[in-house]
């Protein structure tokens, strides 16, 4: 099985990476130190894939460049990344680690921010699948820069798009 990580960029270009299945049917896809970047890799993605296995786990790393546009505003002269662009980064993590299909995030909980991430520092995001389903994911994530926590969430919960929502047919 060979899964494809596309670059990010106007034009993406399929890049391979490898893939074997482990355990009770669920799929390892490991990529290299050299993995490029993901959709999403722009200011609310993440920019390498260092692991995800599917219904399991995912590692990445998010860069901070200082050309971000937030820094402008948020705030002048002490830029800081917003908690809500870390937290779509742990999100998006989320939903390589739910595995295939589209999933969409649904809910929240115990989000605590701990310590500022500023322009140059290099985020690595962890996540833990903690129940896992076809039409139902939830997990726990955590950021890190600088060897220390900067952000947790006790609960990510995504829904699949074939799930009907509340309210529609």
């Amino acid at each position: 099985m060979t899964t494809t990580v596309p670059t990010a960029g106007p034009t993406p270009t399929p890049t391979p990476a490898t893939a074997s299945v482990s355990g009770a049917g669920s799929a390892t896809v490991t990529a290299g130190p050299v993995a490029p970047a993901v959709p999403g890799g722009g200011p609310g993605g993440f920019d390498r894939l260092l692991e995800a296995v599917v219904g399991e786990r995912a590692a990445a790393v998010r860069n901070v460049p200082a050309t971000l546009t937030c820094f402008t505003d948020h705030f002048p002269r002490h830029p800081v990344l917003p908690g809500v662009l870390l937290l779509e980064s742990m999100a998006a993590l989320a939903r390589t680690a739910a595995g295939p299909g589209t999933w969409r995030l649904a809910a929240v909980r115990g989000v605590r921010f701990k310590h500022f991430v500023g322009p140059g520092d290099q985020v690595h995001l962890t996540v833990e699948v903690t129940a896992h389903g076809p039409h139902r994911t939830e997990c726990r994530a955590t950021a890190r820069a600088g060897g220390r926590v900067v952000a947790t969430a006790r609960v990510l919960a995504l829904v699949s798009d074939e799930t009907t929502r509340e309210g529609t047919a």
